[in-house]
């Protein structure tokens, strides 16, 4: 097996972590593993933000963020254990995670709220 890349906290980027968490998938992971207190297993995200997504697929987006900088991962037999790398990036570059973080909140609230008034819009149009 090839050994994980980790970059070390000087060489994690503003553009390496912003690329990053521009997927809607790569951020809702992000999001979990900054709010959980310790390690999570890669198996715990099969299901994000209500779609369903292949081993394969997970696979590519934890590398994504491993190569940003942002988790730190570890083989344990046949399980990859992830933590999210939020303190040091925040010593590195104080507020970003966090206005990142609240930012995606606030769009999922949305998102969620739209989602509830979208099927109530067809029942009234169905009577």
């Amino acid at each position: 097996m090839r050994p994980l890349v980790h970059p070390s906290i000087e060489d994690v980027t503003v553009e390496a972590i912003l690329h990053a968490l521009s997927d809607p998938v790569r951020v809702a992971i992000y999001a979990q593993l900054a709010a959980s207190s310790g390690a999570t297993i890669c198996s715990n995200f099969l299901q994000v933000s209500d779609r369903r997504i292949p081993k394969s697929t997970l696979s590519q987006h934890f590398r994504g963020l491993r190569e940003a900088g942002l988790v730190r991962s570890e083989r344990h037999g046949v399980e990859m254990r992830n933590v999210s790398r939020c303190k040091e990036i925040e010593g590195r570059f104080p507020g970003l995670i966090a206005a990142i973080l609240n930012a995606h909140s606030v769009q999922a609230a949305g998102r969620a709220a739209a989602a509830r008034r979208r099927p109530a819009a067809r029942r009234t149009k169905a009577l």
